[in-house]
């Protein structure tokens, strides 16, 4: 069983930061590719910020220069940097990730998962 667990949302002034986290915990074997998502209300789910399995690093142009999404190997944790946070940011956050895990044979098998998503306001 794989778990992520998501932490670091809340109220924010514009103008501020925030760090989310996002935990992977379970019997993986690697976290290939990870991203962050976040949908607004009324809004469909976006892509923020994403790693892929090639290395590359993807950023939408709403957040590019402000957001950075990186990765703490040995904690499996993933997380994103979020600066100059303004009004228009604000959503529910979901993290996801494409991993290696123990599958029903016992080897390792593709598998992604997302978080449980984590409200990011910024207001006055």
């Amino acid at each position: 069983q794989v778990q992520l667990v998501e932490s670091g949302g809340g109220l924010v002034q514009p103008g501020g930061s925030l760090r989310l986290s996002c935990a992977v915990s379970g019997s993986i074997f690697s976290i290939n590719a990870w991203g962050w998502y976040r949908q607004a209300p009324g809004k469909q789910r976006e892509l923020v910020a994403e790693r892929t399995t090639g290395a590359s690093l993807n950023y939408s142009d709403s957040v590019k220069g402000r957001f950075t999404i990186s990765r703490a190997n040995a904690k499996n944790t993933v997380y994103l940097q979020m600066d100059n946070l303004e009004p228009e940011d604000t959503a529910v956050y979901y993290c996801h990730v494409d991993v290696m895990a123990v599958g029903s044979t016992g080897w390792g098998e593709p598998y992604d998962y997302w978080g449980q998503g984590i409200q990011v306001t910024v207001s006055q």
